[in-house]
């Protein structure tokens, strides 16, 4: 039997997790009978393997617990706290068994009598948490689990078991050969053309599909780092005497099985401090005009290659006045340097070592251990963790890592000589500062060179090099950001004053930005991350080191690091000095971006607050779409808009250079405006300067897309009408059709025609909203019991098997939907129809392909429920 427990030990781990989860929602929901009969199901699983395999104290532990959750599938006993609490119990003795088992390959000796005992006292009704009417007849005997229908679709014919370590050396080999085939195109790209460039060419793109699919078998859902939660939060709940109910969000979000397991630990701490810390009692809440029950909300999606988490509640906020004290008692700040802090560095407080606001120690928290702990971890993987809070209506935590950690993109760059990687992930842009314009790197490696925004005497009133006593600081368009020489710091060149070199990359530290000055920037590369060797793992600026496609080893830099190895951490307070008004004497002078465009002699102007980022895109890279000029930025289509649309034409040999001729590639400067996860580019012939100066326009627009004539920096310029561009590009831009209640709303479509579910899907998602669809009533209800939360419903009325007046009124009678807004979609229209389904529930009616309504329709009801909220609330 040996070869069946490793085989045994997953299964039931397995099911132990999915187990937890269950009770949970049974406890929520006793009448769901769907999940009784899985956790009956799994439960007697469990027992029936003990038994094949000779495992007597698992199998009498299981079979007793079987035993009360046949009396609750039968109906002779009532689903109460006590009795989840009992399973549960009896739960956590099967999993320390379990690991025991799975330690030593043995059962461990141990006395289960007494959890045996309560349970088959439960069994009989004499639970001591019941009622004494509550005590029934004796059990009868454990029915067997065939009655229960096997689930749909099931794929165990289509899967395989593979151990972590086997996955764990494709990845090594994967890795191996990603080098290989750098050191390759390394080789052909020094020497030029060559035979075997197309094979070369051909075989890299092969390694990357080969690492895309080896990364695919290490992905798994988030939510398997949150199973565990339902059960700690319904724990806590009962510990601290509080109502509390778990939102879990974006379960389905896949990241490395790797990051995975470092962040259960941070993401368990975190909401634990919210239910201990964050979420008062139902007498607290009442009293604050809250509803008793407090809510913890977890949110997982991707954004812009990394994943993004949101742990959030509605409790009461961090104090910051509390904070301050607390800071001040403990040395941690003097009163003067607490003066000048923000609210924002305030509360960052509250990561450092030791800290708490807690008034007395508890078992959950208290001692000051945990939020740096947390922190560290995060920062260790190279994500970061941002907070807000509003005093008395809660606080969020927003966490940003990497998908993986086995191979990322990382910035090459040099100093004192030595090479070194920035992980992608942390670089915000590059700039060169100073008189040494037009200097381009040394090239001789073949990387191709890093486009910078530079910037001389001319051109310097937005970025320049200063000085805060000793301290050189970048003034970047509106804030001043530390710098700090790597050479210097590495203590690989001499001084750390005046940096030697111009070329700076502006890092994020977790909430910091700072800039790190390097000698050269080559290209970016992806690297295969290789641990830091023991000897140097005190040298916390290094998160690990790779091979260079030359075959040299070089460290892979951590700007978290970094900023504490230079003193300017934010955990300790303000880290940056905030940007001087440019002239003391007026605070009507603002930054401006001065450009060209549309060969006009006159310059163009725009507050440089509005503009995003200054972009030189390869003309290359701009493609036409129905609907004008279109390019990929930051995984995302972005719309450019030219001001003057007949100069620009893109196509033919300038969008159709070989890739071999690159240095010759034309590029197209651009203006990024961006809102959110919306950006437009607007494309220009030249930027000229950035000025700051008063804003006074003197002469009104003579065209649509200006507002009008000003003098600034001493010449005419005509000021930018910034909003007719971005509606040009959105019409929908300032909350027309793609609002902000529409963001990251769930919309629930239930269609049975594949043809108006293709349609719908992508006409809800453009509109802004997340959209889940299902085919029939049958699968939107099963979505339903397993936990699906969702805004609005939008169904068709003429469906097979349960039509769409049957679903609503299912999904008014009861459960978590039965609040929500429902949208009928119907074929035939009149007011008879629409009251049909109004009675039964529909919240409006709206016919097919109108879509135009259907979107007005669900904001409108969306907004509605955002109403009746404030009001139950008030």
């Amino acid at each position: 039997m040996d070869d069946l427990l490793p085989e045994f030990l997953t299964e039931t781990n397995e099911a132990l997790a999915e187990l937890d989860l269950a009770l949970v929602k049974l406890e929520r929901t006793p009448d769901d009978k769907a999940t009784l009969s899985l956790i009956f199901r799994l439960v007697h699983t469990i027992k029936g393997t003990c038994g094949f395999l000779g495992l007597p104290r698992l199998e009498h532990v299981a079979h007793a617990a079987e035993n009360v959750l046949g009396r609750v599938r039968d109906g002779e006993l009532t689903v109460t706290p006590a009795v989840i609490s009992l399973i549960l119990g009896s739960l956590d003795r099967i999993k320390a068994i379990v690991a025991a088992l799975g330690a030593t390959g043995a059962e461990p000796a141990g006395d289960d009598s007494a959890i045996i005992a309560a349970l088959n006292r439960a069994a009989a009704g004499d639970l001591a948490a019941e009622p004494a009417e509550a005590a029934v007849a004796a059990p009868a005997a454990p029915q067997p689990a065939q009655d229960t229908p096997p689930a749909d679709n099931q794929v165990g014919s289509q899967t395989i078991r593979v151990t972590v370590d086997v996955l764990e050396e494709l990845m090594t080999l994967v890795g191996e050969l990603v080098l290989t085939r750098n050191q390759l195109l390394q080789l052909s790209r020094a020497q030029g053309t060559s035979a075997f460039s197309a094979p070369l060419q051909r075989l890299s793109s092969i390694t990357s599909d080969l690492q895309e699919g080896v990364m695919k078998t290490r992905m798994q859902p988030i939510g398997n780092a949150w199973n565990k939660l339902p059960r700690l939060v319904r724990d806590l709940a009962q510990e601290t005497a509080k109502k509390i109910t778990l939102e879990m969000r974006g379960q389905d979000t896949e990241l490395d099985r790797q990051v995975l397991e470092l962040m259960r630990d941070p993401l368990t701490h975190m909401v634990r401090n919210s239910a201990d810390h964050g979420l008062e009692t139902p007498e607290e809440r009442r009293a604050a005009g809250k509803p008793e029950t407090g809510r913890i909300l977890l949110n997982a999606y991707h954004e812009g290659g990394h994943i993004i988490i949101e742990v959030s509640d509605d409790g009461r906020g961090l104090d910051v006045a509390r904070i301050r004290d607390k800071a001040l008692s403990k040395g941690l700040a003097t009163e003067a340097e607490l003066a000048a802090m923000t609210d924002t560095q305030i509360r960052a407080f509250i990561f450092r070592a030791g800290f708490s606001t807690a008034a007395a120690v508890t078992a959950i928290s208290g001692r000051g251990v945990g939020m740096d702990v947390v922190r560290s971890n995060i920062e260790r993987i190279g994500g970061t963790i941002d907070l807000t809070s509003v005093f008395g209506q809660g606080s969020c935590f927003t966490i940003k890592i990497p998908l993986t950690l086995a191979i990322v993109s990382a910035l090459i760059v040099s100093a004192a000589g030595e090479r070194f990687a920035i992980p992608q992930i942390s670089v915000m842009e590059l700039v060169r500062v100073g008189r040494e314009v037009g200097k381009v790197p040394d090239r001789s490696n073949s990387l191709a060179p890093i486009p910078m925004e530079e910037t001389d005497d001319a051109v310097g009133a937005g970025m320049s090099i200063e000085h805060i006593g000793q301290t050189p600081v970048l003034r970047l368009r509106d804030r001043l950001l530390p710098l700090i020489s790597l050479g210097a710091l590495l203590r690989m060149e001499e001084g750390a004053g005046q940096p030697k070199s111009t070329t700076v990359v502006v890092t994020a530290a977790g909430s910091l930005m700072l800039g790190i000055v390097v000698d050269e920037v080559f290209d970016t590369e992806e690297i295969v991350v290789k641990p830091v060797a023991p000897i140097l793992r005190h040298v916390t600026m290094f998160s690990g080191n790779t091979i260079l496609g030359d075959g040299s080893v070089i460290m892979i830099l951590d700007p978290n690091g970094v900023a504490r190895s230079a003193g300017v951490s934010s955990r300790s307070g303000p880290a940056a000095a905030p940007a001087a008004p440019a002239t003391a004497a007026s605070e009507e002078r603002v930054a401006l971006l001065l450009f060209r465009a549309s060969n006009q002699t006159t310059p163009l102007a725009v507050p440089l607050s509005l503009v995003a980022r200054l972009e030189d895109i390869s003309i290359a890279k701009i493609e036409s779409s129905a609907n004008g000029f279109v390019t990929q930025y930051r995984g995302r289509l972005m719309p450019l808009i030219a001001m003057d649309p007949d100069k620009f034409t893109f196509g033919g040999d300038k969008a159709g250079e070989p890739a071999g001729q690159a240095q010759t590639d034309p590029t197209q400067p651009v203006l990024v405006f961006a809102d959110g996860d919306r950006s437009m580019g607007l494309m220009v012939d030249a930027i000229v300067d950035v000025v700051h100066d008063r804003l006074r326009i003197e002469i009104g627009a003579p065209r649509p897309g200006l507002l009008g004539t000003a003098i600034i920096d001493g010449q005419a310029a005509d000021v930018l009408d910034t909003g007719h561009w971005l509606t040009t590009a959105w019409r929908d831009w300032f909350g027309g059709g793609q609002d902000k209640a529409a963001t990251r709303r769930r919309v629930l479509v239930v269609e049975d025609s594949d043809f108006f579910r293709q349609l719908l899907v992508p006409t809800l998602s453009a509109a802004g909203y997340e959209v889940t669809a299902a085919s029939s009533a049958a699968e939107a209800l099963r979505l339903r019991d397993g936990g699906l939360m969702i805004d609005a419903i939008v169904s068709d009325i003429e469906m097979p098997d349960i039509d769409g007046l049957g679903f609503a009124r299912m999904v008014r009678e009861a459960g978590p939907w039965a609040a929500l807004p429902m949208i009928a979609l119907t074929g035939r229209g009149g007011a008879a129809e629409a009251e049909r389904g109004r009675d039964a529930g529909f919240t409006d009616y709206v016919e097919k392909m109108q879509r135009d309504l259907l979107i007005e329709s669900l904001r409108q009801c969306l907004s509605n429920q955002a109403g009746l909220m404030d009001m139950a609330l008030n």
